[in-house]
């Protein structure tokens, strides 16, 4: 690009400037960058350009761009404010001692001198973008024609200088306002601080280089550091402009990206922060406590401002900063603030001292540095002093500089970060042009035709591919975007429990996090790493129930009943055999329980079953010795020994209801559990049914009825047993005996108290057909007891069974309310097992205590009434019989008639 008139040029920046930069500076107008670039081509303001009041000037055979913030931005209405030592004077001073090196090397560029053109940006993107006009100059071809000198001649106008390629900027806002201007005349361009992702566009920002990592490394050095830490909630705070917006964007994106890890609010401090902005941000982050963590991406100056207004509100210590490369290890902004930012995390580009700048500067004085321009006004604020200046006064209370001040010695100095990248910046541009003169130029010495003028996209290639150790020993190098590699070292500032507080080295990033944690230390010297996350960690067996929007936010619940956490997120049902365990992580078998022999609930019907048996069996053996006496044989031996037999059973099966669980077990369950009842009931009904019909039969005629012999009785009873023994073994072909786990009976709401049952396959409705044909027997045999209840008991039994059947219907109506009202009970078997067996060996006892105790008493206690009677025939008894019941029931009438018999006085 040798040659562009006036109007194409100025229509391509105009053009290229408004499409590029006009979403992005909001400060600058369509009018005003006319105005601008006007006032700056226009023929008028020629000779104004050439002074370059606020610039230095290099000579040498290849000129470099210079733009540095050596001044801050200054107040409304003023483009410049304060000078800035370390990121104004260090870097600039930086790159002249690259120069000065490079110049006297005489194996790199050899025969060829490097001058510059460096300007000021005053940390202001508009006030760069006018300054950087000073470097297109050269390469617009102006009309001069109608300019003419007082004499009428045409004047002669020294053509600026042509600048090959440009060293800055620092600030990304302002590195992309320039790097708009410089593409559209192919001039490149290498920052040495600039990081936004958003110069990483290779087709927006072509011709712009950094020898500095982008902010999509830093952020994801900040996203490894903030897991590293444990925390999953932060905050991030930016600085409005390109580099803080570009840093959260892009540290927002590679954390959605990794996953586990939320932003709780973003918030943007405004490029003019108004009083009390500062205050309202923190009373913002306040809003979410839990939040502790804060990503900064914010410039020196405002970060100050966070850590103040922090201060104030009485939060030292709250929350726990992760500042990026504007943060870096710089003490200025922390200054005063050192308690707030203790625990602070900050990286910064790897880098390291140069020791030749250090001696460079410290050498620097007024009298052998007049080549640039502000190093008087960097004296006056380093030493504190004021220079003499003619028709100045001085303001007595001030001190007045000697000159014979010395850095490091007089004034604290120590380099700054950005040193060695501004020297590698400057040297990867020599290095470039090595290259290209190397090729273009082969043997030729200083700068031949093929570099006059030095052909900008081919400079740039070369860049691109320059390799070589920079003034830190590792490698400079640029990839297809014109990045650099991302190398961080990452400090940790900290006060307590260290000699010399201030940053410490905890770790370094090289495409992986390499922190040590254990070096880190927190507020009052603390090593505990403080949380900054929404929700802490469940406990276990309980499940996260995540908050909607928010996938770092939940709330416990606990997996409650029979359930047990499967993963973070769901609770399940254990298996029906299986419980929880107690920290409801698992599942573990459910206990299996079954009655056992010592428990309080076998104990009362053992000792009654006991004596039931002991008692049954004296009766028997009585009967047998005592086997032909009267009474024995009026008893009815057959049927008693039948009778005797099933109470017997009633007794015994108390001792398998409590016995463990078997197949046999069972089986014999089944059997003996109805068999016991059948036979005794089967017996008492066969004897009140024979008394019936002898007496109803007695009424009616002498002849005795038929069935009434003891064969018969046998018989009889034996008919209505198998009935229930015909039942059993239906009953054990179509569901043969087994032992089952019930696991469903006693399952409380509390998992720990569920209990597996083991038992026989006897549910309760099976029990209850088991038993129903021995109820109905029972029922029967009370009828007939009840229509019985007029013979004399000196004639029969009749009045003994039917006190027996009455009092066997009481206990078992009370057994049915005490069985099925436990159903809900957690100790039902034990209770329905309990009440079983003791029902039954009650209504044995009562049977036993009212048919054969008395007998028994008169065999053993009165042997002289157990004699033989007169024997009547059964004629007699019958009349006997009818005669009695004919005056009970005449005895009934009189009373009913009020009549009352006087019996005369034997005595007398």
């Amino acid at each position: 690009m040798t040659s562009h008139t006036l109007p194409l040029s100025l229509g391509r920046l105009v053009g290229m400037i408004w499409a590029s930069s006009w979403r992005r500076c909001h400060s600058i107008s369509w009018p005003h960058l006319l105005w601008m670039l006007w006032a700056w081509l226009s023929p008028g303001s020629w000779a104004h350009q050439q002074t370059h009041p606020h610039s230095i000037k290099i000579p040498g055979d290849i000129t470099l761009g210079g733009l540095f913030p050596v001044h801050s931005r200054g107040p409304a209405g003023v483009p410049c404010g304060e000078i800035k030592k370390e990121k104004g004077i260090h870097r600039m001073e930086a790159m002249l001692y690259a120069l000065d090196q490079i110049n006297s090397d005489p194996e790199l560029l050899p025969n060829i001198t490097l001058g510059a053109r460096i300007l000021d940006t005053c940390s202001r993107d508009t006030y760069a973008l006018e300054q950087s006009l000073t470097f297109v100059q050269a390469l617009i071809q102006k009309d001069t024609s109608d300019i003419r000198c007082s004499n009428g001649e045409q004047p002669i106008i020294r053509k600026p200088e042509r600048v090959v390629g440009v060293i800055g900027a620092s600030g990304s806002s302002v590195s992309i306002m320039v790097a708009n201007v410089l593409r559209l005349f192919e001039i490149p361009q290498i920052s040495y601080a600039s990081t936004a992702p958003e110069l990483s566009d290779n087709n927006r920002y072509d011709f712009f280089s950094r020898v500095v990592p982008p902010d999509s490394y830093q952020a994801q050095t900040m996203v490894d550091i903030v897991k590293a830490l444990g925390w999953n909630y932060v905050s991030t705070l930016a600085s409005e402009g390109n580099y803080g917006e570009s840093g959260v964007d892009a540290f927002v994106q590679i954390s959605r990206e990794a996953g586990g890890l939320c932003i709780a609010q973003s918030l943007k401090i405004p490029r003019e922060p108004k009083p009390g902005e500062f205050d309202k941000i923190i009373r913002r982050l306040m809003e979410t406590p839990n939040a502790r963590g804060v990503i900064i991406f914010a410039h020196e100056d405002d970060i100050k401002q966070v850590l103040e207004a922090a201060k104030k509100s009485n939060l030292t210590g709250h929350f726990k900063f992760v500042g990026s490369d504007s943060w870096g290890a710089k003490s200025s902004p922390i200054l005063d603030q050192e308690e707030v930012a203790e625990g602070a995390v900050t990286i910064l580009p790897k880098r390291a001292s140069v020791e030749g700048f250090d001696q460079y500067f410290a050498s620097r004085s007024l009298e052998n540095n007049r080549r640039n321009i502000w190093f008087a006004e960097f004296w006056e604020d380093d030493f504190r002093c004021k220079l003499t200046r003619p028709g100045i006064k001085i303001d007595p209370e001030k001190k007045k500089c000697t000159g014979e001040e010395r850095i490091s010695r007089d004034s604290h100095y120590e380099q700054e970060g950005k040193v060695q990248f501004v020297i590698d910046a400057v040297y990867a541009m020599a290095h470039a042009l090595h290259n290209m003169h190397q090729d273009l130029c082969p043997g030729a010495t200083g700068v031949c035709d093929k570099m006059d003028p030095v052909e900008g996209r081919m400079l740039l290639s070369y860049i691109r591919s320059v390799n070589f150790n920079g003034s830190a020993g590792t490698a400079v190098l640029f990839n297809e975007n014109g990045d650099a590699p991302g190398r961080y070292d990452i400090f940790q500032y900290q006060m307590t429990n260290t000699t010399n507080p201030g940053y410490r080295v905890i770790g370094q990033w090289t495409n992986n996090l390499r922190l040590d944690v254990e070096d880190m230390q927190w507020g009052d010297g603390s090593r505990q790493i403080p949380d900054s996350v929404c929700s802490f960690p469940c406990r276990s067996g309980e499940r996260k129930k995540m908050v909607k929007g928010v996938p770092c936010c939940w709330h416990c619940e606990l997996c409650d009943g029979y359930q047990y956490q499967a993963d973070e997120l769901n609770c399940e049902m254990c298996p029906f055999d299986m419980r929880p365990t107690p920290n409801r992580t698992a599942c573990r078998p459910t206990p299996i329980i079954k009655l056992e022999w010592h428990s309080a609930w076998a104990i009362i019907p053992l000792f009654l079953a006991i004596l039931g048996i002991l008692a049954t069996l004296f009766i028997i053996i009585t009967f047998i010795r005592f086997n032909d006496t009267p009474i024995v044989r009026a008893a009815g031996r057959e049927l008693s020994y039948v009778l005797l037999t099933g109470i017997f059973l009633i007794y015994f099966i108390t001792f398998l209801m409590i016995a463990e669980p078997e197949t046999v077990v069972c089986a014999f369950r089944r059997m003996l559990l109805g068999l016991g009842m059948s036979i005794t009931y089967s017996a008492m009904l066969t004897k009140t049914n024979r008394i019936y019909r002898i007496f109803e039969q007695g009424k009616k005629s002498v002849t005795p009825p038929k069935f009434i012999s003891p064969t018969s009785q046998l018989v009889i009873t034996f008919v209505l047993i198998s009935v229930q023994v015909m039942g059993v073994f239906v009953w054990f072909g179509v569901v043969p005996p087994h032992i089952i786990v019930d696991y469903e009976e006693l399952r409380p709401p509390n998992p720990e108290l569920a209990r597996g049952i083991l038992k026989c396959d006897m549910s309760d409705l099976s029990l209850i057909c088991c038993l129903s044909y021995s109820i109905v027997l029972m029922v029967t045999c009370t009828f007939y007891a009840v229509k019985s209840r007029g013979v004399p008991e000196t004639f029969n039994e009749a009045k003994p069974i039917g006190f027996t059947m009455y009092t066997t219907c009481i206990v078992w109506l009370a057994f049915v309310p005490i069985f099925f009202g436990t159903a809900q009970s957690t100790e039902k078997m034990f209770i329905q097992t309990t009440t079983l067996t003791v029902s039954m060996s009650l209504s044995a006892s009562v049977s036993l205590g009212m048919l054969y105790i008395p007998k028994v008493y008169i065999i053993i206690l009165h042997p002289e009434q157990n004699v033989q009677k007169r024997k009547r025939s059964f004629k007699a008894v019958v009349q006997a019989a009818t005669m009695s019941s004919r005056l009970s029931q005449k005895s009934l009438n009189d009373k009913q008639n009020g009549e009352t018999k006087i019996e005369p006085d034997r005595t007398q």
